[in-house]
């Protein structure tokens, strides 16, 4: 399944809309998702949501789309 996770960069600062940051991750399910950006990033996740066929259809047209591996 593929997760869009919003994210802030740090845990530092308080989480700001315009430095809200997403990527998106193969991962079995949600907590397999979540537990992979904790424990290889510093990054404050805000959001993780499952993607649809349909979803991810529109975000795969977008020039920013990747998969992001650990």
């Amino acid at each position: 399944m593929i997760f869009k996770v919003y994210y802030q960069p740090n845990n530092f600062q308080s989480p700001e809309r315009e430095n809200t940051h997403t990527l998106y991750l193969d991962a079995q399910d949600l907590p397999a998702a979540r537990l992979a950006v904790e424990s290889n990033t510093d990054y404050n996740v805000e959001h993780i949501e499952q993607l649809s066929e349909k979803a991810l259809a529109y975000e795969q047209q977008g020039p920013d789309f990747k998969l992001t591996e650990f």
